[in-house]
């Protein structure tokens, strides 16, 4: 497709002063005169044979021809100043966009994140967390760290960790508990994964209590409710093992239950960046050197 010939800076002039509805604001952020910015706009129209401003006492009024030029311009300018903003150090930066699991990122990758910021110092890594629902199209992001069984459609699915979840609950607590049947007298903290419960009292060959306790979709909140007194929670200790170092939560038994494995995502349909693939790489060897 031929390109028109059109100076830069007339296209430049013209995009300002349509954001500004004004010549003098527009000459302002441009640092030029008021007058090069009219002349650049009058340039430009008589290369298109169009006006693209109607004069008003008081600024300026787009046309027809002025409002279809401006959101492109607007979009190209910015996507320029975008990939230029990556030109840092004197070196191209990559931005990476992952979504993760709050328990994960709380629990193991924001400990571990300047090991990879000093090993990629070019790799702007941005973090949303979320409650394991994520949808990566949707929300933009070009990986997210998820739990489950690694079976999401139309997605890659990288295995990290499996997080084998135990009860854990405050010191005072764990002073009354002796064996799984006294967990009956206990709140019994619940995430939206109602079987979870149900799955450890089956592995410790006990008859499951009653559940009551509010639900929460966190399990970072849920730990948070454990370390205050507030009951048991059923957690993965991996990600609670500074916690546990510390004394503020308490394994109660060894009996551990799979429910699912850590997976680092994206979508099968879309090529992995080079920031993809250096996140990947190191995420996948740091696991399995925790793991070891």
């Amino acid at each position: 497709m031929d390109r028109p010939q059109i100076p830069l800076n007339a296209l430049r002039a013209f995009e300002s002063a349509a954001r500004h509805l004004h010549l003098g604001r527009a000459a302002v952020e441009l640092c030029v005169t008021q007058a090069a910015v009219s002349h650049q706009i009058k340039g430009l129209e008589e290369r298109l044979g169009v006006s693209l401003f109607r004069r008003v006492p008081r600024g300026l009024v787009l046309t027809d021809e002025g409002a279809a030029l401006v959101p492109v311009l607007t979009s190209a300018f910015d996507k320029m100043a975008e990939t230029l903003d990556r030109f840092m150090d004197g070196r191209f930066h990559e931005t990476l966009h992952v979504g993760v699991v709050g328990t994960f990122a709380v629990g193991w990758l924001m400990p571990r994140l300047a090991e990879f910021e000093a090993l990629h110092p070019t790799i702007d890594l941005r973090i949303y967390t979320n409650n394991n629902r994520v949808d990566l199209a949707g929300e933009g992001l070009d990986m997210a760290i998820r739990f489950g069984d690694g079976n999401w459609q139309a997605t890659e699915a990288v295995p990290l960790f499996a997080a084998p979840m135990t009860p854990l609950c405050s010191p005072g607590i764990a002073r009354e508990i002796t064996m799984p049947s006294d967990l009956a007298q206990q709140v019994l903290l619940r995430s939206y994964r109602a079987d979870e419960w149900l799955q450890w009292f089956s592995a410790a060959e006990t008859e499951p209590p009653p559940m009551r306790a509010p639900m929460c979709d966190s399990s970072v909140a849920i730990a948070q409710m454990a370390v205050n007194g507030y009951g048991v929670a059923l957690l993965p200790t991996r990600l609670f093992e500074r916690e546990i170092a510390e004394g503020s939560l308490c394994r109660l038994f060894d009996i551990e239950v799979a429910a699912g494995s850590y997976w680092l995502t994206r979508l099968s349909s879309r090529g992995e960046s080079p920031a993809m693939i250096n996140f990947r790489t190191w995420l996948v060897e740091c696991s399995r050197a925790t793991s070891a």
